[in-house]
């Protein structure tokens, strides 16, 4: 009997043996036959979901350029933190926060339409037909600028972005103010008091974050209204919404004459990106809809080949929408970095 059962134990142990080898194995395999997006478990998450979702394609595009952004970011700060940086945990804090904005600016963070329903943010009315930036105050200056005559076509097309733009930042605002209520909840269930303190301190950083960004969009949607009410000025120095945006921060910043025309050399190589970038976008959106077509009349020959042409735009408006994110935050630091020194000066 006992040896039945010692021969039973040997069988078990030898198939699980076997199981868990070929297991690893498959793993390795895996590893190696399927090519990993990203170098971190979450964000490849984030990416396999969106995929699943069917997002389309310029928005999965975006997607990826932001991600690449946090990762570069998020792989900066694992360096910081190994060289004992970062112990107030301020870094780490601006990354969970961007991830968050990531989620629900492409619907993952799982509150759908929960947040329109929400009283306590700058969104607080009903949306009604005809709106077009979900916001009753940027509506109003819209359907004034549409009407006025005061803009050409281009014109109207570039004024459309800026208020674009703005709603971008409204939403993001709004991002932000959800992570720091979810923060003073749990900092309200804290026992140790020293980690209280490490609480405090970043819910006050969250706080001073929350203040800057309104007066961004106080002082953006001050801009929107007076371009409104007086349209574009001749001697108008740039026309791309994130490139102004950088330009108004700049003159704010005590910057001198020099820099601030060494800035304007590096904002026009940033808009030429920015072009390149949108190019490429439109011809992924013709891409696709002409891959949509072919694939309808079924020819294998020409489905593959637009397949082809498919995957390698929407490979460069990846490259290109990176490129042009990492240059837009490498100037934004610049500028702050630059202002602060100045101010403490």
């Amino acid at each position: 009997m006992q040896l039945i059962i010692l021969i039973s134990l040997f069988v078990i142990g030898a198939i699980a043996g076997k199981y868990s080898k070929e297991m690893n194995e498959q793993k390795a395999s895996d590893k190696n036959d399927n090519q990993v997006e990203f170098r971190i478990a979450k964000l490849n998450q984030v990416w396999e979901k969106a995929i699943r979702m069917q997002l389309a394609p310029v928005r999965l595009s975006e997607l990826h350029s932001d991600l690449k952004i946090q990762e570069k970011d998020e792989l900066q700060w694992k360096k910081l933190k190994a060289e004992g940086l970062d112990e107030d945990g301020e870094r780490e804090a601006k990354l969970r926060r961007n991830f968050n904005i990531i989620l629900a600016k492409y619907g993952m963070d799982g509150k759908k339409d929960t947040r329109a329903l929400d009283s306590n943010r700058l969104k607080d009315h009903d949306v009604k037909d005809g709106d077009t930036f979900d916001d009753p105050r940027l509506d109003k200056l819209w359907n004034k600028a549409k009407t006025s005559g005061k803009f050409s076509d281009e014109e109207l097309q570039t004024l459309q972005r800026e208020f674009h733009h703005h709603k971008d930042k409204i939403n993001e605002y709004n991002i932000v103010m959800d992570t720091v209520s979810r923060t003073e909840e749990i900092h309200k269930n804290v026992i140790s008091p020293l980690e209280g303190d490490m609480k405090e301190h970043v819910v006050h950083k969250k706080h001073a974050d929350l203040k800057q960004r309104m007066r961004d969009l106080n002082q953006g949607f001050e801009r929107l209204r007076k371009i409104t009410h007086e349209g574009y000025s001749a001697d108008s120095e740039f026309k791309e919404p994130r490139v102004i945006e950088l330009w108004e921060m700049a003159k704010r910043s005590n910057l001198t004459e020099v820099e601030l025309d060494s800035l304007k050399v590096s904002f026009t190589f940033l808009i030429c990106t920015v072009e390149k970038h949108q190019h490429y976008q439109e011809q992924l959106e013709l891409s696709h809809q002409k891959l949509r077509h072919v694939e309808a009349l079924g020819d294998e020959e020409h489905i593959m080949r637009n397949k082809e042409k498919y995957n390698a735009l929407a490979e460069k408006a990846r490259e290109m929408g990176y490129k042009m994110k990492k240059h837009l935050q490498d100037l934004t630091n610049k500028i702050s970095q630059n202002g602060l020194q100045h101010n403490e000066l």
